[in-house]
């Protein structure tokens, strides 16, 4: 099995949750680039989270080199409004904008909704890369455009903000490698899942005609600096690494050759107890005696042991996360999106500024 060498340096983005207060991001942004992080990207979960498009937007102004990206965006916007939003932030940032976007799992069951189909999936991310190239949309005889908005302020005329469409399994790798400039794999933090995946997408690229080296490639990871093993660091993390692992646990029986029946049971457990706790309106806030304001506990312990957080993925001091963080690099991917907090946790966003003081130096890209 080949190693595919990224077209330029790997980039690192700070995901998760967005920077509480909302009123620090700005401050928190300018943290994140001075501490080496080349992206921030935060998700969309309405009702839950703010909005992903003006946390990008005052991230970007805040800031000169600093990447700013939905990770991810969900299809429940008209792709119109969604493409706008996007286009807006590219703007405003110099270019900077990158639209990661995915199926929509926890950001739509709080809506009571299923992800959308991967067919359904594919024509939304179809009409949205129209819309970002400037043509003519037709949706159901109804046809649009939003090349005006470029006339109209032309400050917002730049490229396009390249479409990352974040993928576990083979019918969503198969999607991207038809239709988004980039794919990121959500298997967790393991070399060999992960080129598994990359050899899916080369497959398909050839499948569909496509230049493989003309597909971006990218991962999903959790990382926690810890220096003992009550650190507040693997807390910062564990809500990501449920919800990452929730991915592998969708279909009822696992649909990766490495991933056996023990393991996928605790995928499966960690869906279903989230499941009651998203599509409940109320669920999930558990605020602890003396806590900050937004500090809490959003995800059950009863979600995802800590062996399975382990598992997935990587916590230890810091030599051990840059050696880890080394074998995905060498894997070659041009964008690793490191997760690095979930909802309610590390509010000082400690575990970032670590990774990107501590780890990111040390790695060969």
């Amino acid at each position: 099995m080949t190693v595919r060498r990224p077209k330029q340096l790997v980039e690192f983005f700070r995901q998760g949750a967005n920077p509480v207060p909302g009123a620090g991001t700005g401050e928190i942004a300018k943290q994140l680039e001075d501490a080496g992080w080349d992206g921030l990207a935060v998700g969309e979960a309405h009702g839950i989270l703010p909005d992903p498009y003006a946390v990008l937007a005052v991230a970007a102004a805040a800031t000169t080199r600093l990447k700013v990206a939905t990770a991810v965006a969900i299809p429940i916007r008209h792709p119109m409004l969604a493409a706008d939003a996007m286009a807006t932030v590219q703007g405003l940032s110099n270019g900077r904008a990158v639209f990661g976007i995915g199926r929509g799992d926890g950001g739509v069951k709080v809506l009571q909704q299923a992800p959308m189909r991967v067919a359904d999936f594919e024509v939304y991310i179809s009409r949205i890369q129209g819309y970002l190239r400037r043509e003519i949309v037709d949706i159901e005889g109804n046809v649009s455009a939003m090349g005006r908005l470029y006339d109209i302020d032309p400050s917002l005329d730049v490229p396009k903000p390249p479409l990352d469409v974040a993928a576990t399994g083979p019918k969503t790798i198969e999607l991207a490698a038809r239709r988004a400039e980039s794919i990121s794999f959500s298997v967790g933090a393991s070399a060999d899942r992960l080129r598994h995946s990359i050899e899916q997408a080369r497959a398909a690229c050839e499948a569909d005609g496509r230049e493989f080296g003309e597909l971006a490639l990218g991962c999903y990871i959790q990382m926690a600096v810890v220096d003992r093993p009550d650190d507040p660091a693997l807390e910062a993390i564990r809500g990501l690494a449920i919800t990452h692992a929730r991915f592998s646990g969708f279909e009822p029986k696992s649909v990766s050759a490495d991933v056996d029946a023990a393991e996928h049971g605790q995928y499966r457990h960690a869906v279903e107890t989230m499941e009651k706790v998203l599509r409940n309106p109320a669920g999930g806030i558990v605020r602890g005696e003396g806590a900050e304001p937004g500090e809490l506990t959003f995800y059950p312990r009863e979600a995802a042991s800590e062996e399975l957080i382990r598992q997935f993925a990587i916590v230890g001091d810091a030599e051990y996360c840059a050696e880890r963080l080394q074998e995905l690099v060498d894997v070659g991917l041009d964008r690793i999106w490191i997760g690095t907090k979930g909802v309610g946790v590390d509010l000082h966003e400690r575990n970032a500024l670590r990774i990107g003081r501590e780890v990111l130096p040390h790695i060969r890209r």
